[in-house]
């Protein structure tokens, strides 16, 4: 995993693995990695991936087996849908907006590149 130097890494982890339910490789009930598994895995201190795992704990995206390991919570999907869209909305759109006005785009040129993409 690499990593952005402007951003939290334990931010980052959660977001991979938020990532990787939202793209359907993780679904609900699968077991993800130990602390010191994944640790090991992506070369990060096991401390920053526990804050990670007790952030989505906290957010009922994954909940701990004692004794098992930690998994994928039902309904994780649609909570991370649920946060990502309002903080896209929220925090990102609002740049965008920005930004087109500023360069004089129009609603018509937006709607038609993002039917491109």
């Amino acid at each position: 995993m690499e990593f952005d130097s402007n951003k939290a890494i334990y931010l980052q982890i959660i977001d991979a693995l938020c990532d990787r339910v939202l793209s359907g490789e993780l679904k609900a009930e699968d077991r993800i990695p130990s602390v010191r598994e994944y640790g090991a895995e992506i070369g990060v201190n096991p401390n920053t991936v526990a804050r990670s795992y007790e952030k989505l704990s906290d957010s009922g995206i994954i909940y701990n087996k004692r004794g098992i390991g930690y998994f994928i919570a039902e309904g994780a999907k649609d909570a991370i849908l649920q946060n990502a869209k309002k903080q896209f909305l929220d925090e990102e759109l609002p740049k965008f907006v920005d930004r087109a006005k500023l360069l004089g785009l129009s609603l018509e040129e937006i709607t038609a590149e993002m039917q491109k993409h």
